[in-house]
């Protein structure tokens, strides 16, 4: 273009134009980080040298930058660039060929490099923001991977809970009656004790099982006890010495999910641990009433009349789960000690919609 007289300056000296090539290869080294200042030398390579190429570059590198998340103030600043550049060009080739070729030829220069720019630039940063969404969202799923590995750990640990204080407080009953049982009676209740050692140890090897599987080889749960099981629960007091009670009313036909009568089984091995462990003579009575649109759970009872057989520890954390089982499935769980010296342990368990097999 220098030949045909479209420039600003004629024949500029050897050193003008010397400096003027270095310092467009040098903004050019730094276009991405300053693009503007980019532009702005490339203009003055043209007003010296009419280095259209480094033109084309700046105006595709400015309009490229200015299609990524920017604010307003330096998307106006952006535009008023290129439109400057656009003028800067485009006069020494109107003074040279006319309006017609100058417009041509100014909008292949700065028009052209400016779209390509904008058009490219809009493409990458959808793909950045389509990369984002996908790193959160694969994020939000790790989170939830993580709370759901929290609540199974959770739900687990409450399951042990149950097992290992019921059943060793059974065991430790069953060894103070075996101290002052005769011979065969001793050997009955050591065979009682066996057979509550073997079942504890069988649950406690499938909730280990669980904890220690992973993803698909995840190894399943001994079937978890349901409503059914409550009159072998009720038993293994009895043969303590408790005189426990069931009475069960079923004023609906449905059957109960799995998770519900799991959490009520629960509530109801823990309130008779802690019959035995502070009341183990006391009167005890366990009532289950199913209803349409609830099942409502009482398990009451009385003063000792005399010492439990054995101090058993209290760990404080049994109510604190039972409960929690009992929120999950939507009801509320109360406990409460009564006038006349007994305890007093309530569930209400709402049977909405979703509770329906």
């Amino acid at each position: 273009m220098g030949e045909v007289g479209i420039t600003y300056l004629e024949r500029p000296p050897m050193w003008i134009a010397l400096s003027s090539g270095l310092a467009v290869g040098a903004a050019a080294w730094w276009r991405r980080r300053r693009p503007a200042l980019f532009v702005l030398v490339a203009l003055a390579g043209w007003v010296v040298l009419s280095a259209y190429i480094a033109v084309m570059v700046a105006q595709y590198t400015l309009a490229r930058h200015m299609a990524s998340r920017r604010t307003r103030s330096q998307r106006a600043a952006g535009i008023s660039i290129l439109v400057a550049a656009a003028v800067v060009v485009g006069v020494p080739i109107q003074r040279a060929a006319g309006t017609d070729a100058a417009t041509a030829v100014t909008a292949l220069i700065c028009g052209v490099p400016a779209l390509l720019g904008l058009y490219v630039g809009a493409q990458s940063e959808l793909i950045a923001r389509m990369r984002e969404r996908a790193e959160r969202a694969e994020r939000e799923q790790h989170q939830r991977v993580l709370q759901a590995r929290s609540a199974e750990r959770a739900q687990i640990a409450r399951d042990m809970h149950d097992v290992v204080t019921h059943r060793v407080s059974l065991m430790v009953l069953h060894a103070t009656a075996l101290e002052v049982a005769r011979d065969q009676d001793a050997t009955a209740i050591g065979t009682r004790i066996g057979v509550i050692g073997r079942e504890t140890l069988d649950e406690l090897r499938s909730l280990v099982e669980v904890l220690r599987a992973d993803g698909d080889n995840a190894a399943p749960l001994t079937p978890q006890p349901t409503l059914a099981d409550l009159g072998g629960l009720v038993e293994s007091s009895r043969r303590l010495g408790m005189p426990v009670t069931l009475e069960a009313v079923d004023d609906c036909d449905a059957a109960l999910p799995a998770f519900v009568e799991h959490a009520v089984y629960r509530v109801v091995q823990e309130a008779l641990t802690n019959v035995h462990k502070h009341a183990a003579t006391a009167p005890t009575h366990v009532r289950i009433h199913h209803t349409h649109d609830a099942l409502h759970l009482r398990v009451t009872n009385g003063r000792a009349p005399r010492a439990a057989h054995a101090e058993l520890p209290a760990g404080g954390h049994g109510l604190i789960g039972v409960a929690e089982r009992v929120r999950l499935v939507g009801g509320e769980l109360t406990a409460r000690p009564t006038a006349e010296g007994g305890f007093d342990i309530t569930a209400d368990i709402p049977l909405t919609r979703q509770h329906t097999p």
